[in-house]
C-alpha cells in the first residue's frame, strides 16, 4: 500500500490522471482498483474523475511493484552541462531562446540535449526543481518550435502556471511574431494571406489550397510585412493568426516566396552553398494579450518579449 498527500502541483487534476503520472499502474488495473475501492481519496470511495485538492490523501492498495522508485535523485540532471539564452524568468515561467538544431523534446536525435532536459537541469541545479519532491508534476514546455526553427519557447515551473498558459495558448491570447527571410520580394509590402491547409502524416508535409480544399483541411491566416530587401530577397515579419503545422513555410512557398534554406517547401541547394543549414525562420517576439478573469499570470498581461532582430543569424545581410 502507498499513500500520497496531494501537494500544490498535484491539485486541480483528476484522480486517474494523477495516478497515471505518479505510479506505473496499468490503465486497466487503475480503473478496476478504483471500482473495487482499492484506491481511495481521504479514505472514502472515489471516482476516476474526482478532482484532487491540496491536502487530500490518496490511498493505493495495490502491489508495491507498481510504484516508482523513491530513491531516484535526479543525478542525471546534475551531470548535464547547461547553456541557455534566457529571455525572461520569474517564479512561474521561463522564456528561452531555442537555437535552431535543438529539439524541444526527445526524438530520433536523442534526449540529452533537448530543450526540456536543459531546462530541467537548469532548474534542478539552481534548486528550483527536485524530482524526489514531486509526485506527478514535472516542469514542462507550453509551446513547441520545430527542431530546425529558432525562437522563444515558454516553460512553466509549476502546475497552475502550466494549466493557465496552455489555456491562453488554446484561446489564442498570446500573439506570436516570426522573422523569415524569403526568396523574392512580395509585390504587396504587407498583406494577410488566407487559405486552407492539410497535413500528410506519411511525408510530414502540408499542402495549401486557395479554394475547394479537401474536407479535412483547416483554414489558415498568415499576416506578413516586408521589413527589408537585399539582393532580390526579403526579410519579412510574420504574425500567425492561426497556428498550423509548417504554416509559415508552406504558405509563403504557396504564394511564390519560399523561405531561404527550406528544402522541404523550396529548393535549398544554392542556399546551402551560402551557409544556410536551416530554414530562415525565427519566432522572435511574443505578446501576452489575456482576456477574461484574472489568473496567477495576470501580471504578464500586455507585456511583450522579443529577441533583437539583428541578433538572429540570418538577418545580418538585410541590415548592412
Amino acid at each position: 500500500m502507498r499513500e500520497f498527500e496531494i501537494k500544490r502541483n498535484d491539485a486541480g487534476q483528476r484522480l486517474d490522471k494523477f495516478i497515471t503520472k505518479a505510479t506505473d499502474i496499468p490503465q486497466s488495473l487503475l480503473y478496476k482498483s478504483i471500482r473495487l475501492k482499492k484506491i481511495k481519496v481521504n479514505r472514502k470511495r472515489c471516482e476516476p474523475g474526482t478532482v484532487l485538492t491540496e491536502g487530500d490523501l490518496v490511498q493505493c492498495f495495490v502491489a508495491d511493484s507498481f510504484f516508482k522508485n523513491e530513491s531516484e535523485t535526479g543525478g542525471s540532471l546534475d551531470n548535464i552541462s547547461v547553456s541557455l539564452n534566457i529571455i525572461y524568468e520569474d517564479e512561474n515561467l521561463i522564456l528561452v531562446d531555442k537555437r535552431p538544431g535543438i529539439s524541444v523534446h526527445e526524438d530520433e536525435h536523442g534526449k540529452n540535449n533537448t530543450l526540456i532536459n536543459l531546462i530541467l537541469a537548469y532548474l534542478y541545479q539552481k534548486g528550483e526543481y527536485d524530482p524526489k519532491l514531486e509526485q506527478s508534476f514535472t516542469p514542462a514546455l507550453c509551446n513547441r518550435i520545430d527542431r530546425n526553427t529558432g525562437g522563444i519557447v515558454i516553460a512553466a515551473k509549476n502546475a497552475e502556471s502550466l494549466r493557465v498558459m496552455n489555456e491562453k495558448i488554446k484561446l489564442r491570447e498570446i500573439d506570436k511574431f516570426y522573422l523569415a527571410a524569403v526568396h523574392g520580394v512580395p509585390k504587396k509590402k504587407s498583406d494577410t494571406l488566407t487559405g486552407y491547409l492539410i497535413k500528410d502524416e506519411k511525408s510530414n508535409t502540408v499542402r495549401v489550397y486557395d479554394k475547394n480544399p479537401p474536407r479535412q483541411a483547416k483554414s489558415i491566416a498568415t499576416k506578413y510585412t516586408v521589413i527589408s530587401e537585399r539582393g532580390g530577397d526579403a526579410l519579412v515579419e510574420v504574425e500567425l493568426l492561426t497556428g498550423r503545422t509548417h504554416q509559415i513555410r508552406a504558405h509563403m512557398a504557396h504564394v511564390g516566396h519560399p523561405l531561404i534554406g527550406d528544402g522541404k517547401y523550396g529548393v535549398n541547394r544554392e542556399d546551402r552553398k551560402k551557409g544556410y543549414k536551416y530554414q530562415a525562420l525565427y519566432s522572435y517576439k511574443l505578446r501576452f494579450s489575456f482576456k477574461g478573469e484574472p489568473t496567477v499570470l495576470e501580471y504578464l498581461n500586455g507585456k511583450e518579449f522579443k529577441i533583437n532582430k539583428r541578433d538572429i543569424y540570418f538577418t545580418e545581410e538585410f541590415f548592412k
